[in-house]
């Protein structure tokens, strides 16, 4: 891997202050976990969720020790259930009164040549990363607009729904999904004052990506860099708290890559 300095992190600047925020797939050291933590630095209060129960408890348990028990609860959420995503939506309005952002992280991955795909790894795929990021977007989109006042989805897409590489079909064609949901939604909801965009990240390195993913496979997407180094995941939080927050009141329908890929 490579051994190019990460940058320094940046302090919250109070840019979510009094907003409440639902972030699917929160739990431990990815992208969803440093979001929360970056809503939190930035005033929000957060319901997070996850299907991994007990790393959703460790982690709400450690947020909340650092910023209060009553800025974060946790709810845990299999997002290609739509029951559980109801009751999710549910308990942010009982909790908050109302509902301002919500981030859809939700992803599932996996690596298979395309001829040896079966239909359940690539229906798998699609029902978390495309299916799940519909459900959410929708059960937050018909409360958001029964509430008024707008509000702002962030979904996570990749740059591999632009972009090819062997053994992705599934996410890629998943992701690409996103892509094309969030710029419809935003749309549509555009009419009650509701932003819908989306990031798209190359390589945010974490623990779980590093358990699943080759050395070497790890080494050339690094090496395809223009910085040298992988993203690390607050990276990618901080481009969801801007456009969260009301500095991206114009951007709505966008696919925002967070990468310096080259090829």
């Amino acid at each position: 891997m490579s051994d190019v300095e990460s940058p320094a992190y940046v302090p919250g600047h109070g840019l979510l202050k009094g907003r409440s925020a639902v972030i699917t797939a929160a739990a431990g050291a990815g992208i969803g976990g440093a979001t929360a933590r970056r809503f939190l630095e930035e005033g929000a209060r957060v319901l997070i969720s996850d299907a991994h129960t007990r790393r959703l408890k460790e982690t709400a348990e450690t947020l909340a020790t650092e910023f209060g028990p009553g800025r974060v609860t946790a709810l845990p959420c299999d997002v290609t259930a739509e029951d559980q995503v109801q009751a999710l939506f549910d308990t942010a309005e009982h909790l908050h009164g109302r509902l301002d952002i919500v981030v859809n992280n939700a992803g599932l991955g996996g690596t298979a040549s395309l001829v040896d795909m079966t239909d359940d790894q690539w229906s798998k795929v699609l029902d978390v990363t495309l299916n799940g990021t519909f459900r959410c977007t929708r059960a937050a989109l018909v409360r958001l607009k029964e509430h008024g006042g707008g509000g702002v989805v962030v979904n996570n897409a990749s740059v591999v729904g632009w972009r090819a590489q062997s053994g992705q079909a599934h996410y890629a064609a998943a992701k690409a999904g996103v892509m094309a949901l969030t710029r419809c939604a935003a749309i549509e909801a555009a009419a009650y004052g509701v932003r819908v965009n989306a990031v798209s990240p190359s390589l945010a390195l974490h623990p779980h990506l590093v358990k699943v993913t080759t050395p070497e496979l790890l080494e050339e997407l690094t090496a395809r860099e223009a910085f040298g180094r992988h993203a690390e995941p607050w990276e990618v939080a901080n481009v969801i708290v801007f456009l969260a927050s009301g500095y991206s009141s114009y951007l709505t329908g966008e696919v925002v890559s967070v990468s310096s890929q080259h090829a």
